[in-house]
């Protein structure tokens, strides 16, 4: 049987794929802007033949860089913490002359990671930053060629590519500290869902709590929704021996305050309930919620800044971390013991 062409016009992403390269190195092959090894051009221009690939003006652009964007992958954009340092990026990014363009990867499936990467790529960008707060983020940077400047962020420091980081586990873990010099024997959790095994929020909890001898309770599981933390709330009135709750976000907090309340309990007086993140309505809440915060803007501007020192070639700093600060508000206070 003879072999039929597709009617598409083979673009410059098909190329990078049959060749195994990424986009920009089958650019740097067609402008010769900066060296590619030998092994790589040679499969760039077989791929370019048998594809019967020809740049377009568009391409060529893209091939110079004269495009100038970026390319940002993320598992959400709703979240006060996604959408914050997706700002922070944006903005230290189009002060700096680039336009910005944003990917959502739904779920780490690969075939949903491959069509987004697929995207990425085709855009032809100068960099990428990827925001690894999840597993579809993970997903995503392990998918990227390692030959595109790429800048991951998260609260867990890896060493794949260049990351900016919120130092979550030291936060966390100096919040239940507090939480224990208040005399509470330990510290229930309520986890938000992991990029991996558990986040860095759940570590530092954790090792609060193996630090000070104190029992280590089976965290709740939330999902990101408000309602999650008011269904787990609930379960927790209803076990006298828990007077301080730890939760891996704000609004996860306000949703088991909630719960606690509903079922009669007051907060501090009862149970102290702690978030993480200092979401804008966190002071608001009442009890105003004592919480961790984060400049997840700041976060994206260092991000960027890295990236920014990749693609021009310096290499020489891969890491940027920051510590968040305790913020120490109404919902929590010393224990007290629970009537029966």
């Amino acid at each position: 049987m003879g072999s039929t062409k597709a009617s598409r016009v083979p673009v410059i992403a098909d190329v990078a794929r049959v060749a195994g390269v990424s986009v920009p190195t089958v650019s740097r092959v067609l402008t010769g802007s900066a060296k590619v090894s030998q092994e790589k051009a040679q499969r760039v221009l077989e791929a370019i033949e048998l594809l019967d690939y020809r740049p377009s003006a568009t391409a060529r652009a893209l091939a110079s860089r004269q495009s100038h964007t970026i390319a940002i992958v993320a598992g959400n954009t709703s979240q006060y913490g996604y959408a914050q340092t997706i700002r922070g990026v944006e903005e230290e990014a189009r002060a700096d002359g680039y336009t910005v363009t944003i990917t959502v990867i739904e779920s780490p499936d690969p075939v949903e990671v491959s069509r987004a990467i697929s995207l990425v790529q085709d855009q032809g960008p100068a960099g990428v930053v990827v925001l690894k707060f999840d597993p579809p983020g993970v997903a995503a940077l392990a998918k990227l060629p390692r030959d595109l400047p790429t800048v991951a962020i998260s609260g867990v420091r890896t060493r794949e590519v260049p990351q900016a980081i919120l130092d979550e586990q030291k936060a966390a873990q100096a919040l239940v500290e507090h939480l224990l010099e208040l005399g509470h024997r330990t510290v229930h959790h309520v986890m938000v869902p992991p990029s991996r095994r558990e986040d860095g929020r759940t570590t530092g909890w954790r090792r609060a709590l193996k630090d000070a001898g104190a029992e280590i309770p089976t965290p709740f599981k939330a999902s990101w929704l408000p309602e999650s933390g008011r269904q787990i709330g609930l379960q927790l009135a209803d076990d006298d021996a828990v007077t301080a709750v730890f939760c891996g976000n704000d609004e996860i907090a306000m949703g088991v305050v909630k719960g606690l309340a509903d079922r009669g309990l007051r907060v501090p007086a009862d149970v102290s309930v702690a978030g993480f993140d200092d979401h804008p309505l966190a002071a608001m809440w009442s009890p105003a919620l004592t919480t961790v915060h984060q400049d997840f803007v700041g976060l994206g501007k260092r991000a960027f800044e890295l990236l920014r020192e990749a693609i021009s070639g310096d290499t020489s700093r891969r890491f940027s971390s920051d510590l968040p600060a305790v913020v120490l508000r109404e919902s929590t206070g010393p224990a007290q013991q629970r009537s029966k």
